[in-house]
């Protein structure tokens, strides 16, 4: 699309297409986003950007208050909400990822609607370099047995994209990505590493509390210290960030080589008192 022709007024539904638009440069086109948008963009909260609800629970009068020229959501969808959406009647781009293939195709279209493409391109090749990158400093480092959940309560396995992650970052993935796993499973696994990265908590889960009541305390992870929390919108948002996921992960299975990234990993030796967190249910995840 010519830049004369793309949209030039666009409501981001998920923090994902947020990101993306900004590692493209694009950020000013973005006249509408959701609140977990500025968690990953801090650039959202100083405009002007009115602040809608997500491709979970979206509202076609939230939306056509920003008198948007394209819509961009992404997965997690209702039906409810995605009829909201189609009711708003603008054009709607619905994104469904779940490989890595599938996020750098997320990036090119969304870099082909705003007029990017050069850009999209470079944005794709910097993320396959940084994987490669990490894949050969690990090619020769022995593979952890590595457990990844994105939620706590039940207990549900990190995203494929994750598991290729872990995989690049010298470990093996433990379970079935994105489904739900039973504590008494994983323990029999002994993972090596356990990593938690709760859609919607920050870098604030009770990682004590867990191994605890899962029965997780004889696991080779709890013995050896190796249990972590990495701060979710570096796991759960399929965009460009999840570089500084992947180098959290490497941090997290191969301490020694890696060092930790601030902020991103928190050891579980090290962490904070976490504040208290609602009950995590079923409920949606943020992406």
């Amino acid at each position: 699309m010519s830049p004369s022709h793309a949209p030039r007024r666009i409501a981001c539904l998920q923090p994902s297409a947020s990101v993306i638009l900004a590692a493209l440069g694009q950020l000013d086109r973005v006249v509408a986003c959701t609140k977990y948008c500025a968690d990953v963009v801090p650039e959202v909260k100083n405009g002007q950007r009115l602040i809608i609800s997500d491709s979970w629970t979206a509202k076609a009068a939230e939306i056509l208050t920003a008198n948007p020229d394209l819509i961009i959501a992404s997965v997690p969808y209702q039906l409810e909400s995605l009829a909201e959406i189609l009711k708003a009647g603008r054009p709607f781009l619905a994104l469904a990822p779940h490989t890595l293939n599938d996020i750098y195709t997320d990036i090119a279209m969304i870099a082909g609607c705003v007029g990017a493409s050069n850009r999209g391109e470079k944005t794709i090749s910097g993320m396959q370099a940084e994987i490669e990158k990490v894949r050969l400093a690990t090619s020769s480092l022995p593979r952890k047995r590595v457990f990844c959940e994105e939620w706590g309560k039940p207990i549900i396995a990190s995203q494929p994209w994750v598991q290729e992650l872990v995989e690049a970052a010298g470990g093996n993935f433990l379970g079935r990505p994105a489904l739900q796993a039973s504590a008494e499973d994983i323990a029999q696994l002994d993972p090596e590493v356990i990593i938690a990265a709760w859609c919607g908590a920050g870098d604030r889960v009770p990682l004590e509390k867990i191994i605890r009541d899962r029965g997780w305390a004889d696991t080779s992870a709890a013995r050896n210290a190796q249990v972590y929390c990495i701060s979710d919108e570096l796991l759960n948002t399929p965009a460009p960030t999840l570089i500084s996921g992947l180098y959290a992960l490497a941090a997290a299975i191969h301490p020694t080589i890696f060092p930790l990234s601030q902020g991103a990993l928190v050891p579980r030796r090290n962490q904070r008192e976490p504040r208290r967190i609602t009950e995590v249910s079923s409920s949606p995840l943020i992406r």
